[in-house]
């Protein structure tokens, strides 16, 4: 039994995690893809769409926080889950593993302070 054959299957459309549910864990998309989206004043606002090798839901590892938003399976996704636990202990074995991390989370702030740039310089115009 390969990792692989770890993982939870999620039907297109499924929910996989929910805004403002509590989370204790991460995931990693092992097959397929899942759509992340949030809901702002009563409309869903699509964030990104995550492939196989993508992680999400890594924020509840460090806080304990809600869920910042919705992800969803589009199309059958394999998701295999990984508590803190199961976490530390990897990153003990591989270090290389939370810079990794690291390296995407700044990505995607880097990526979150170009569209709030973009949004507000569209503000400043109207």
């Amino acid at each position: 039994m390969g990792i692989r054959s770890l993982g939870k299957r999620y039907r297109s459309g499924e929910s996989i995690v929910c805004q403002g549910a509590a989370g204790n864990c991460m995931y990693v998309i092992q097959e397929g893809q899942a759509e992340v989206y949030r809901e702002e004043n009563g409309r869903e606002i699509r964030m990104a769409v995550l492939k196989e090798g993508d992680f999400f839901g890594e924020m509840s590892i460090f806080d304990r926080e809600v869920r910042a938003a919705t992800v969803k399976a589009l199309g059958d996704v394999r998701v295999l889950t990984i508590d803190k636990k199961t976490f530390m202990r990897r990153i003990q074995k591989d270090p290389s593993l939370a810079f990794d991390i690291v390296r995407t989370m700044s990505q995607r702030i880097r990526q979150l302070n170009c569209d709030l740039a973009e949004m507000r310089a569209r503000e400043t115009e109207k």
